[in-house]
């Protein structure tokens, strides 16, 4: 497969310390970190594309690594994840897909083996393009608390050959959370939903 052509890097980290209501002892941290690469089947049907998956990896476990740095460094202060993909017109959404595997398991890894299944979001669009990237809990899916996402975009891209990837964490509930449900500290941990 071919090497992954990286053009360039966002970080971007939001504290939010309230949303109208009381000022939160400590501010809810999210944040995200694109990068925006070459699509290297950008104009042409290929049959088979699994193997760039596996080329994907390095680069979403020091993506993940990036981010957790951003947030303080500690992957324990890490409570919520997601990922997504911006494909350029020149690909498919099947090029974003292949994101699903090397975003997912190098958050999971990074840290250190969470359980729930990492949302996505993925389209094909043009530069400047804005894609909402899901977040729920990285152990339990099923935790109203940690359902959020976050506003993603690049400029000058996706240009019609590239795919900007994503990865997204947080560091705990949503600011004056009290939707119900599943709290944080009744988590199971069997199946990634509870």
């Amino acid at each position: 497969m071919p090497a992954v052509e990286i053009r360039k890097r966002i970080l971007t980290v939001e504290d939010i310390f309230h949303e109208g209501g009381p000022r939160a002892d400590a501010p809810y941290r999210r944040a995200a970190i694109l990068s925006v690469i070459k699509n290297p089947f950008a104009g042409r049907y290929v049959e088979d594309i699994v193997g760039f998956s596996d080329d994907l990896k390095p680069l979403g476990l020091a993506m993940a690594q990036a981010l957790i740095v951003a947030l303080g460094g500690d992957p324990k202060a890490i409570q919520g994840y997601g990922k997504g993909a911006i494909v350029g017109s020149a690909g498919e959404i099947e090029h974003g897909a292949l994101w699903h595997v090397p975003g997912g398991y190098a958050m999971r890894e990074a840290l250190g083996g969470a359980k729930a299944i990492v949302p996505s979001a993925k389209k094909v669009a043009g530069v400047g393009a804005r894609l909402d990237v899901p977040i729920t809990h990285i152990d339990a899916s099923y935790v109203r608390s940690h359902f959020d996402g976050i506003e993603v975009g690049v400029v000058d891209g996706p240009r019609a050959d590239e795919i900007v990837l994503v990865l997204a964490m947080t560091t705990g509930a949503r600011v004056h959370n009290r939707a119900g449900g599943l709290k944080a500290s009744e988590i199971k941990g069997q199946d990634g939903l509870r």
